[in-house]
């Protein structure tokens, strides 16, 4: 399985949001190739979509916009008229994150910020893919997931 991340404009975290959700991918065992785009924005931009889209008027770190219904803990499978003609691959969706809420958030939380945007962006390949965080179990389950991801990565809380 190949995934492929289109950028809206250059990142220093491009390669390092291609290996998390490549990784992502793996694990899930997406069964088919996929493509997903990644926005990097600040916090202004960030509310403005958050407000636009979901009606709530603050910034966020991350948002995802999932184009397929997924239901993670299933064998994942997409219908034929999923899938690109030109390209073969799945569309999963739509990743817009604040580096300044990033950025923001790694000194709060200790670790680096490379640490924190790789969190954010296997959060929201899960979200993509399905899972969700409304209530304990859930949160429970979709963590374990992100934590598994980054630690195929080496991409630990104690990172650097």
């Amino acid at each position: 399985m190949k995934i492929k991340v289109l950028f809206d404009e250059e990142s220093v975290f491009q390669s390092l949001i291609e290996q998390v959700l490549e990784k992502g991918a793996e694990l899930e065992e997406i069964p088919f190739n996929a493509e997903v785009s990644v926005c990097f924005t600040n916090n202004e931009e960030i509310r403005q979509i958050n407000f636009e889209q979901r009606g709530i008027d603050r910034a966020t770190d991350v948002l995802s916009f999932p184009m397929l219904e997924m239901i993670p803990g299933t064998a994942y499978s997409v219908c034929p008229e999923d899938l690109d003609p030109e390209t073969g691959r799945v569309y999963l969706g739509d990743i817009v994150i604040s580096l300044e809420q990033a950025e923001e958030q790694a000194k709060e939380y200790g670790h680096s910020i490379k640490r924190e945007t790789a969190f954010l962006a296997v959060h929201s390949l899960m979200h993509l893919l399905g899972y969700d965080h409304m209530n304990d179990e859930e949160r429970s389950v979709m963590r374990l997931h992100e934590e598994t991801v980054l630690a195929a990565l080496s991409l630990t809380r104690e990172e650097e």
